[in-house]
């Protein structure tokens, strides 16, 4: 988002550069006011979550499926993030549209799962939306997985000694004040 606002700003630019040509004060205005812009926007520091590993090994962490409270494990081996039948029933995702269709390979073994998409799936300050996500059928899992459909959104994620480190993407934030881009 934040690279194709840049290349728009940038070719209004050009577009002005190009009407402007000859007109080198007309230029320097508009550089001016570009450049004022451009400092008016800042990056925010992008939100980070870190995990400690659990004594069984594993990334244990609570998150939030749309805005309910959910015990979740990382699990980078599993291609989604996949809900216990449990936690999708607590939630309050219509069970009984779900088509268990999905072929699922477990730690348990093999079973069915059903695709749907969660709304809104949120670890510490890291909010991701519309995320693909399995369902399995009731008592086939005792674990919800937080799996690459919602880590592959991150912009990285890494373990160093006892820590699992995850890092989204910084949000562009204009000030308060507001910029306008005229030409006197």
């Amino acid at each position: 988002m934040i690279r194709f606002l840049l290349v728009l700003i940038m070719l209004a630019c050009t577009a002005g550069a190009v009407v402007a040509y000859g007109d080198s004060d007309q230029i320097a205005r508009a550089s001016s006011k570009v450049s004022h812009i451009f400092r008016t926007q800042t990056a925010a520091p992008a939100p980070a979550v870190q995990i400690q590993r659990g004594q069984g090994g594993e990334f244990a962490l609570r998150a939030k499926i749309n805005g309910v409270a959910a015990p979740m494990v990382i699990d980078t081996g599993a291609t989604s993030v996949v809900l216990t039948w449990e936690t999708a029933k607590a939630i309050g995702l219509p069970l009984e549209m779900l088509e268990y269709d999905v072929d699922l390979e477990t730690a348990g073994g093999r079973t069915k799962a059903a695709r749907l998409t969660i709304d809104r799936l949120s670890v510490g300050h890291l909010v991701e939306k519309s995320v693909p996500a399995l369902v399995v059928p009731r008592g086939q899992m005792k674990t919800n997985l937080l799996g690459m459909s919602f880590l592959d959104r991150l912009e990285s994620w890494g373990v160093r000694a006892d820590k699992l480190m995850l890092t989204g993407y910084p949000e562009l934030q204009t000030s308060h004040r507001r910029s306008r881009l005229a030409v006197d």
